[in-house]
């Protein structure tokens, strides 16, 4: 199988590691300082660093060249691991290249809305190329523990079968097992706002607040998910899965988790621009946070944990206080909508 991933971060980074044990993958990215690594040291310094990559992945800091290589076969894949910001662009590049009649089947690993639009990935690919194509390859997934080749299980989601089983024969073997969803929007709305809930949990993990106060916020930020998912025609019983629970139980308990360590670094008085700096990545909770508040005001969905997270992040609101209006909300039925 000829695979394209677009993106040399993390994640973009680890999975194209992963696919090269099986099949035939070229990665694309921005800095060839980082491509020369990859090539010559099988090491991605910058956002992988320590870690051996497998040394068959090929790498291409050309484009076009790259997009070429899986397209003219029956059996390829382009995966687009660019962040959610740069989703549109890509796609306008690819479509310069290759009109959509002649592209393989595609997958995308971007989490998050669009800024600026609230749209989810899925619906920024139907924008662009004019029609529904395409899916998500998401779920529980730290990229330093998947590029160490170390077990981990994905949600190949798509409205189209050949989309999903082209995703599943990809990334399906050594140990990363994909289980097929149908439901597209659900597994998108999961893996987008678990990151904010991430962010709380931090702020609770930050503070010293105990392992209860974890429980519940995960839980109820579950709540908030599924609520704001079903809104957007997803199917509740999506949530209870990979891309739902999974991914949020890893993403708040995780020390690799770039939205959790947002959090504890709130709880220690740092400012956000300070915290950012210091990442040196993206964390889609932040971007995604805002974005999430305003499409639930708009849709009358009920997201407490969600609107303290955006006055810790952008109305001077202290961790404390955003703690202190969650803990004084009136008692209701656990099962309220």
């Amino acid at each position: 199988m000829n695979i394209t991933v677009f993106g040399a971060g993390a994640w973009g980074t680890a999975v194209a590691a992963h696919m090269s044990v099986a099949h035939n993958v070229v990665l694309w990215g921005r800095d060839p300082a980082v491509l020369e690594s990859i090539a010559s040291r099988r090491e991605n310094p910058r956002y992988l660093a320590g870690i051996k990559l497998n040394p068959a992945l090929k790498v291409q800091g050309d484009f076009v060249l790259a997009a070429q290589h899986a397209l003219g076969h029956a059996d390829a894949l382009w995966v687009l691991g660019t962040p959610m910001g740069a989703l549109r662009q890509t796609l306008e590049h690819l479509l310069q290249i290759a009109p959509i009649g002649q592209w393989p089947s595609v997958a995308w690993l971007c989490k998050g809305f669009e800024v600026g639009t609230g749209l989810m990935p899925h619906q920024v690919v139907e924008e662009v190329l004019g029609k529904p194509f395409g899916g998500a390859l998401t779920g529980p997934s730290f990229a330093a523990e998947v590029a160490r080749g170390l077990p981990c299980a994905l949600t190949a989601a798509s409205a189209d079968p050949k989309t999903r089983q082209a995703m599943v024969r990809a990334a399906h073997h050594a140990a990363l097992r994909v289980y097929e969803l149908d439901d597209l929007v659900g597994a998108e709305v999961g893996g987008a706002v678990k990151n904010i809930m991430a962010v709380a949990t931090g702020i609770g993990d930050g503070m010293q607040l105990g392992l209860n106060a974890r429980a519940a916020l995960i839980t109820r930020g579950m709540a908030e998910i599924k609520r704001f998912a079903v809104a957007l025609g997803a199917q509740a019983e999506t949530l209870n899965g990979l891309s739902g629970f999974g991914d949020l139980i890893l993403t708040c308990t995780g020390d690799l988790s770039r939205n959790r360590r947002v959090g504890v670094m709130l709880a220690q008085g740092k400012s956000l621009d300070i915290i950012l700096k210091e990442l040196g990545q993206v964390a889609e909770g932040v971007k995604c946070a805002p974005v999430v508040k305003e499409l639930a005001a708009r849709l009358g969905v009920d997201m407490p944990i969600t609107a303290a997270v955006n006055a810790v992040l952008f109305e001077g609101v202290s961790p404390g206080e955003g703690v202190l209006r969650l803990l004084s909300r009136e008692a209701r039925s656990e099962d309220a909508e």
